[in-house]
């Protein structure tokens, strides 16, 4: 057998490099990550396959630092979906999908920070793959911690096309006092974890990419606010006489009208489009300012 493995090796060597060990590690610890989240019903079978593909990646390509910053955002994100129950009651109507992220989600949150990581991997002189990934999952961050907060607001979310307009908690586009303070945090938490690990790229002072990934982050989310609030996708149940994300029934059954939007711009697509001006934002105020 020992003399079977070392012809292996002789003949393929470049399998076995480091890299390749980084590369199946990643696999490894994504495989046991997304196994636990789906047994813990926080993803769905679809899900679970493309958080396998995506921490392959960002594990395997990346490394802790880019680990890390995953990890933090899928914890919190997960746990915070979960926390306040009672006073979400009700409010899962409005959204397109439930607790359990499916595939969409996942790539909708996770793609473009996996594309960084991949454009850093060819390019490790430069500090756009780790900027950008930063601010990416800053944003989604943000968006995610703003939604499963802002419902503690005491008053009815503002839509952020009219502050002087009310809307119902859970409407898309609806921004509270709550909420903006939750989403800063999310991108805070984020940018101070990437201002820790950013040794791995050339800045001048690692400090100084906090408060532009955490304004980035905020900006992405708010941009996720606006399209909700414009051109999402946006449909209504007769029935209930409620505006929905769901689509093409509601949760009671009845089958949702469009209303309002571009019907290929779902909310999955809104969670990329926030990570993309995140990310566009990071990268041009630490080019003009860091």
């Amino acid at each position: 057998m020992s003399k079977i493995l070392l012809k292996i090796f002789d003949l393929y060597p470049s399998m076995f490099d480091s890299q390749s060990m980084l590369l199946l590690y990643g696999f490894l610890l994504a495989i046991l990550i997304a196994s636990l989240a789906y047994r813990a019903r926080s993803l769905s079978k679809s899900g679970t396959f493309a958080a396998m593909l995506i921490g392959t990646i960002i594990f395997g390509l990346g490394g802790i630092p880019w680990a890390v910053l995953l990890l933090i955002f899928f914890v919190t994100s997960t746990a915070l979906s979960r926390a306040f129950k009672k006073r979400k009651q009700g409010l899962s109507e409005k959204y397109s999908k439930g607790d359990q992220r499916d595939a969409g989600q996942v790539l909708g949150n996770g793609g473009l920070a996996a594309a960084f990581v991949i454009f850093h991997y060819f390019y490790p002189e430069s500090n756009i793959g780790w900027i950008g990934f930063a601010a990416s999952l800053a944003a989604v961050n943000a968006d995610t911690w703003a939604t499963e907060l802002g419902i503690l607001n005491p008053t009815p979310p503002r839509m952020v096309t009219d502050i002087r307009k009310r809307v119902e908690k859970g409407t898309s586009g609806g921004v509270s006092l709550v909420g903006t303070l939750a989403s800063l945090a999310g991108s805070a938490l984020i940018a101070a974890l990437a201002s820790l690990f950013t040794d791995i790229v050339p800045l001048r002072d690692n400090w100084s990419l906090f408060p532009l990934i955490t304004l980035a982050g905020l900006a992405g989310s708010l941009f996720d606010s606006f399209l909700g609030a414009t051109v999402q996708a946006m449909y209504f149940c007769p029935k209930d006489n409620k505006e929905t994300e769901k689509h093409p029934f509601h949760a009671c059954g009845t089958e949702t009208v469009h209303v309002r939007g571009w019907k290929w711009l779902t909310n999955d697509w809104v969670n990329f489009a926030c990570g993309v001006v995140g990310a566009l934002i990071g990268i041009l105020l630490v080019k003009l300012l860091a």
